[in-house]
């Protein structure tokens, strides 16, 4: 159950106190000092000093008996993201290990990127590279994530359920997988409250509705149970507890069942002394009620992957109603409760942690998260394949040798063969499961019994195992396997098409396409040579607008700065404005009309003013007068040159119908596969020009685009921009000045 009153500091370091010594205290302590002089007068949108929020993720992680350093992280995890401290100051005024820990849990927020699903991405990535690092990472981000739900009602209803569902997607499952059943549990039911408030308090209401009568059916259960266990002289903690709620609403839905036909609301657990009293338990229990078929299921013998430990039993109990028992050890019940976090646990002024390569013997996918973040193209990519690899619900299959592999629900033989060795997998030809011949797209069902058949004579993979492997770990190995292969091919096809694109934008590849600006460029997108640039043209890796534009930088600079030249087009004009009159703008195929005698008017291509905005007339030497927009930062306006300024203005929209202007825009996104072809289709459906075109990628993947668009007036600009705003993954569209 959620805490129902907040932690105060001095309640956190009382809690400190009950397992730290007295010098590691000191060090909690300090932490939380500094952490309220830099949050002081910073406040939460519940109205209450911000510091709160620290004080309650150090109080959570306390509860879990976690070190010194975890603790102090708890009360400096947002410092240096909210605060003008950096991570150097963490270091300086603590440890490195501290900032190093709070720089795993910071999130991105000082990175612009190409749209908030990217920008979650990436800090989810960047949390779980650097939980790989250190678990404690994400046991401090889950206790930051568990506070924040717990404080959810302050937010507008569309963000509680954004939150909520990212917690369910992500934090949840991170608990679960780390075995933190206790945060797990409670995370589960907040989200649901949020997202499905409907169900949440009906599956309440009707829970509260019938507790009298369960509790008083667990009562009888206990008693009956500490009797025959009493007469084993085996000593033993036996409770009831209630199924969380989250569970039940899951059960509902998964198996379509109605309330009334889940049995199991309310549990008993046992907890003895030793492995050998869960057995004993267990036959006893199995002699005084008739057990359930396919309901026994022992994680002691067979952990979870999380290292969960217990005996489970649904049993014909009182009254022939299903009741489910579990069964486990002081020691696995902590586990079971804490996790990876019991194995961090603070004794006698000594933390006690297994190192993550041992804990990676234990929790495997650990491993994994680094091998996907290899295979990833970008943080979705990433992110997409943690869900589908590591937060799916799982199978565990057995080798011939015994031992336990854990893969996701609804893997194939082949995607066991890739689990075990990239080899086994490229040289599959069939497989037997269970001693019995199988095709390697079986789907593999838990407690199966699993040996790969393979041939050194085999050709390697075949395209058609991408169409039924379901793991990313197999389905990137076989990519890679055909890009290897097939790299000659797909050498010579990007060649072709960079060529093709040179020729487009009216280069000659010969010129551009030398050995000095081919290795620059290389270098520039991260190739080892210009073979693997033409590859990743030709695998979709690298854009062959981008890397065109690369090539020709220079050139297309030179020739802008001719263009610019060249479109300050002019005209003598009849006519002289009045002093008193202001000078009507026209434009014309590119030709300012109606004006004065004797005067040459040219619109600016400096700003490229439209029809609608605010302009204004410039005298320049010899050159007539030169119309800019009022914003434009080339009008001088200093005293000396004040009075060459004129008033102008344009005429009616009417007379300019039909008449088009350039205007420049720039848009900066993220660099991400399609995004310049789609600003290109959304330019295209409003414009039939477009003059100019050109971008850059920073090492951030940042995208900036530069066009050269022409339209009618300034609401004609306004339509475009807010049409490209609309993009996903563009941040910014403003109008630009050359």
């Amino acid at each position: 159950m959620p805490r129902q009153k907040d932690f105060t500091a001095q309640e956190v370091i009382a809690l400190c106190l009950t397992y730290m010594n007295s010098s590691h205290v000191a060090f909690v302590k300090r932490a939380y000092d500094f952490a309220e002089d830099a949050h002081k007068d910073q406040f939460r949108k519940s109205g209450e000093a911000y510091i709160m929020h620290p004080i309650q993720v150090a109080g959570i992680l306390a509860e879990l008996k976690m070190d010194p350093v975890t603790v102090a992280t708890g009360f400096l995890h947002d410092v240096v993201e909210d605060t003008e401290y950096t991570f150097a100051d963490i270091a300086e005024n603590f440890t490195s290990e501290v900032a190093e820990l709070v720089d795993g849990v910071t999130k991105l927020g000082k990175i612009k990127f190409k749209s908030k699903k990217e920008q979650q991405a990436e800090n989810h990535r960047k949390m779980l590279l650097a939980m790989a690092q250190d678990i404690r990472v994400v046991l401090v981000k889950l206790a930051d994530r568990l506070h924040n739900m717990r404080t959810l009602k302050f937010h507008r209803p569309e963000k509680q359920r954004e939150i909520a569902t990212e917690t369910l997607e992500i934090y949840a499952p991170l608990a679960d997988r780390l075995g933190i059943n206790k945060i797990k549990w409670e995370l589960e039911d907040i989200s649901l409250r949020y997202i499905n408030p409907q169900q949440y308090y009906r599956i309440v209401h009707l829970m509260n509705s019938r507790r009298e009568e369960r509790e008083n059916f667990i009562t009888d259960a206990i008693e009956i149970i500490e009797n025959s266990v009493s007469e084993m002289d085996i000593k033993a903690n036996i409770t009831g507890r209630p199924k969380h709620i989250y569970s039940i609403y899951k059960k509902m839905k998964n198996q379509k069942k109605q309330f009334s036909e889940i049995y199991d609301l309310l549990a008993i657990r046992i907890i003895v002394d030793s492995i050998k009293d869960c057995y004993a338990v267990l036959g006893a229990i199995h002699t005084i009620w008739k057990p359930m078929p396919g309901r026994f299921k022992d994680y002691i013998a067979m952990p979870k992957a999380n290292l969960y430990q217990s005996l489970h039993t649904t049993v014909l109990g009182p009254d022939a109603t299903p009741l489910e028992i579990q069964i486990r050890t002081k020691e696995m019940h902590e586990v079971a409760e804490y996790g990876v976090a019991a194995h961090w646990a603070y004794k006698e002024g000594i933390t006690e942690k297994i190192e993550n390569d041992t804990l990676g013997d234990h929790l495997s996918w650990f491993h994994d998260i680094l091998e996907l973040q290899s295979e990833s193209n970008d943080a979705s990519d990433f992110m997409d394949s943690i869900k589908e690899d590591i937060f799916k619900d799982k199978v565990y299959v057995f080798s011939p040798k015994g031992d336990v592999m854990e893969l996701p629900s609804g893997s194939s033989t082949l995607d066991f063969a890739y689990h075990v060795h990239t080899e086994i997998g490229d040289k599959s030809t069939g497989a037997k499961v269970n001693g019995k011949i199988v095709p390697l797209n079986y789907k593999l069902k838990t407690g199966d019994i699993v040996e790969m058949l393979t041939s050194n004579n085999s050709f390697g993979p075949s395209r058609d195992w991408l169409n039924f492997v379901s793991t990313s770990k197999a389905r990137n190995k076989i990519k890679r396997f055909f890009k290897t292969q097939d790299k000659d091919e797909y050498v010579i096809k990007g060649r072709e098409m960079l060529e093709k694109q040179l020729e487009s934008m009216g280069y000659s590849p010969k010129k551009v396409l030398t050995k000095e600006k081919l290795k620059d460029v290389s270098s520039r997108f991260n190739f080892h040579n210009e073979e693997d640039l033409y590859a990743a043209i030709s695998y979709g890796e690298a854009k062959v607008l981008t890397v065109a534009n690369r090539l020709t930088e220079k050139e297309r600079q030179e020739k802008e700065k001719q263009a610019n030249q060249q479109n300050d087009q002019t005209i003598e004009l009849k006519n002289p404005p009045k002093e008193s009159e202001k000078m009507k703008i026209r434009h014309e195929g590119g030709v300012v009309i109606q004006g004065g005698d004797n005067l040459l008017v040219r619109l600016s291509r400096c700003c490229n003013p439209v029809p609608g905005d605010e302009i204004v007339g410039y005298i320049t030497r010899g050159r007539g007068i030169s119309i800019h927009r009022k914003d434009c930062p080339n009008v001088n306006l200093d005293d000396e040159n004040s009075n060459r300024l004129i008033e102008v203005e344009w005429e009616d929209t009417k007379s300019q119908a039909g008449i088009e202007y350039d205007a420049d825009i720039q848009i900066e996104g993220y660099d991400r596969a399609g995004l310049l072809n789609e600003i290109l289709q959304v330019i295209n459906s409003q414009t039939k020009k477009l003059s100019n075109v050109n971008g850059k990628v920073d090492n951030n993947k940042m995208a900036t685009i530069r066009v050269t668009i022409a339209i009618q007036n300034l609401s004609d600009l306004e339509k475009i921009m807010d049409k490209i705003k609309n993009i996903p993954d563009v941040y910014t569209v403003k109008r630009i000045s050359m």
